[in-house]
């Protein structure tokens, strides 16, 4: 797969993660747990479908097997495949995309912590700067009697993918960078674990058809046809593109609910969304730039 292909592949990654905000404003009946149940059993079903496809009957001994980390990633999944959901029922999509957005930061932050991999000064000021928008569109919200809760949520993504971030690396590589472990099945694990738990929590089921039909959608096409996607072109993009193309999600995202289901951003969540989105987007075109600047 060439270069370019691969961008344009992720760009159209990020436009099938993008789309859950619009389409959850367009249910008639179900609830917030009643959501995260109903994509992350389509999502758990597709992945159980493709991975069961791609691994062969080893699928399942691969699983069992699997060191007590990867249990603990597919928990992390769970997490975020939860909150996510749960948050866009208590506060706006532009809310939640731009808390989801300080993810690279804080899993540069936890490498660092507990990796001990080195932060370049740009990094620290871009971590600095997008806390300072964080913190900005968190307190206007609060102070002026906005869904505080749903932020907070919010915030549980980017905690558990910074976490997550950190397993797969201790996890996946030796020292030497050879894979050791395959971290496909924590994304199923993850799947299984979000659904079982909001269950009982969703229960009893108020979704009619209409409503599993969207959901239905955005556990395959938002969720898990994209992650797979993006496992792959890994192989052909480094983290800094990804994390940098990965902003278009919050770009897409804010204007599909404004197009498609009129909700506009605050003032205040565009003011702390610029923090965010330039912190980051400045910290990856410089490490992208350093990357590409031949050694002397």
């Amino acid at each position: 797969m060439s270069h370019t292909r691969a961008v344009a592949l992720m760009i159209v990654v990020t436009l099938l993660w993008s789309m859950a905000g619009v389409v959850t404003r367009h249910l008639d009946a179900a609830a917030s747990f009643e959501l995260t149940f109903w994509r992350s059993f389509f999502n758990g079903l597709t992945l159980l479908v493709i991975l069961r496809i791609l691994r062969g009957p080893t699928l399942w001994r691969t699983v069992w097997q699997s060191p007590p980390l990867m249990w603990f990633a597919g928990l992390c999944w769970a997490i975020m495949f939860t909150a996510f959901m749960v948050a866009l029922t208590l506060t706006t999509v532009a809310n939640v995309l731009v808390t989801m957005a300080i993810g690279p930061l804080l899993t540069a932050l936890m490498s660092r912590m507990f990796l001990h991999h080195r932060l370049p000064l740009r990094a620290w000021s871009a971590i600095g700067v997008a806390g300072l928008g964080i913190v900005w569109m968190f307190g206007m919200e609060a102070s002026q009697g906005g869904s505080f809760t749903g932020s907070l949520i919010a915030l549980a993504i980017p905690l558990a993918a910074s976490i997550n971030f950190v397993i797969m690396q201790h996890v996946s590589h030796d020292k030497e960078g050879e894979i050791t472990h395959d971290m496909l099945p924590a994304i199923l694990i993850g799947a299984a674990i979000s659904a079982l738990v909001s269950l009982p929590l969703a229960w009893p089921l108020q979704a009619n058809a209409h409503d599993v039909r969207l959901l239905a959608l955005l556990g395959v096409a938002q969720l898990a046809l994209p992650c797979l996607l993006m496992v792959r072109l890994t192989r052909q993009l480094s983290a800094t593109e990804i994390s940098l193309l990965g902003l278009l999600e919050v770009i897409f995202g804010v204007t599909w609910a404004w197009l498609g289901a009129g909700e506009s951003p605050s003032r205040n969540t565009l003011i702390g969304g610029a923090l965010v989105l330039g912190a980051l987007a400045v910290n990856e075109l410089l490490a992208l730039r350093e990357r590409n600047t031949p050694m002397a």
